[in-house]
C-alpha cells in the first residue's frame, strides 16, 4: 500500500532558489564550452611552424656513377662521387688520362647521363630532369671550353659567338665580349688567321658572352706554350671572380692547381683527394 502510493507520488517541485542554481550552473558550462571553442578556432586558424629552408650548393654530387657498355664490356668511369661546389669557386680537377674526370665534367654540365646517383643544381635534380629543362639548363647556366677550341673555320671570331648569343637572352655583345680577352682589333678575324692562344680566347669570350652560371674547362692549356697558357688562365681566373661564375677545370698540369680554390684529385673514377688552397696564386705565379 505505502509502496503504491510511492510510486503513484508527483516528484517534489523545484524550488525557486534551486532553479536559479541550475541556471547560473548552466550558463557558467555554456560559457567554458564558448571559450574552449574560441580558443580551438584560434589555434587552428594560427599558421603551421615553418621548416627551415634547406640550403643547397650549386653543385651537389651523391654516389654519382658511370658505366658504359660495349657488347658484353663493362667500363667504370666513375664509382661513387659524393661532391658539392659552391657558387663562385675556381676548382681544379687533376686526374691521370682515363681517371674519370671528363666523364664528371661532361655530367656536371648535362651532356652526359647518370648510371646511378643524384646530381643536384641548386636543389633542382638534373637526373629526373626532361629533356627540355635540360636544354635550357645548356643553352643558359652552362659554357664549356675545349681543349680544340670548337670554332668554326669559316665564320670570323665576332661570328663564331654571335652564334651563341643569338640563342641567349640577356647575353654580352660578342664585340664587347671579344674585347674583354684582349681581341677588339681581331673580331673580323678568321680561326686560321689567330694564333692558338688567340683561338683560345676566342672560346673563352664565347663561354662568357652568355654570361653563364658555371664555366667548364676542358684542359685549355693543353695545346698551348706556357705563356700562352697562363694569359688564358689569367682572363678565365678573372672572369671567375668578377661575374661571380663558378668554374671547374680540369688537367694534368698539377702547376695549375696552385691558383684553385679547391683541388680535386680522382684516380680510378674516385675522388681520392680533395685539397683547400688558403692563399691560391694568380696565373702569373705560375711556372710550367
Amino acid at each position: 500500500m505505502d509502496d503504491a502510493l510511492t510510486e503513484n507520488a508527483e516528484p517534489e517541485a523545484v524550488s525557486e532558489e534551486n532553479a536559479v542554481e541550475i541556471e547560473d550552473i548552466s550558463a557558467d558550462t555554456t560559457e567554458e564550452i564558448t571559450d574552449v571553442n574560441e580558443k580551438t578556432q584560434e589555434l587552428s586558424q594560427e599558421p603551421a611552424a615553418e621548416e627551415p629552408a634547406v640550403i643547397y650548393p650549386l653543385i651537389r654530387l651523391r654516389g654519382i656513377t658511370k658505366t658504359y657498355k660495349t657488347g658484353a664490356i663493362e667500363t667504370k668511369a666513375l664509382r661513387g662521387i659524393d661532391l658539392d661546389i659552391e657558387e663562385g669557386e675556381f676548382i681544379v680537377i687533376l686526374g691521370e688520362s682515363g681517371s674519370g674526370k671528363t666523364t664528371l665534367l661532361n655530367i656536371i654540365g648535362g651532356i652526359d647521363s647518370v648510371t646511378e646517383g643524384e646530381y643536384l643544381f641548386r636543389g633542382e635534380s638534373m637526373v629526373t630532369a626532361d629533356e627540355k629543362t635540360l636544354n635550357t639548363f645548356r643553352k643558359d647556366t652552362v659554357s664549356f671550353i675545349f681543349q680544340s677550341y670548337n670554332l668554326l673555320e669559316d665564320l670570323t671570331a665576332k661570328e663564331n659567338l654571335r652564334l651563341v648569343t643569338a640563342l641567349t637572352e640577356g647575353s654580352i655583345d660578342p664585340e664587347t665580349a671579344l674585347a674583354s680577352v684582349g681581341l677588339a682589333r681581331k673580331v673580323d678575324f678568321y680561326p686560321s688567321q689567330l694564333s692558338g692562344g688567340e683561338q683560345q680566347r676566342v672560346s673563352i669570350a664565347r663561354a662568357l658572352a652568355k654570361r653563364p652560371k658555371l664555366i667548364l674547362a676542358d684542359e685549355p692549356t693543353a695545346a698551348l706554350d706556357s705563356d700562352n697558357g697562363i694569359e688564358v688562365l689569367d682572363i678565365l681566373h678573372n672572369i671567375t671572380k668578377i661575374e661571380g661564375c663558378t668554374t671547374i677545370l680540369i688537367t694534368h698540369n698539377p702547376e695549375i692547381a696552385r691558383m684553385a680554390d679547391r683541388v680535386l684529385r680522382i684516380k680510378g673514377g674516385k675522388i681520392a683527394e680533395v685539397t683547400e688552397n688558403k692563399e691560391p696564386v694568380g696565373a702569373f705565379d705560375l711556372r710550367w
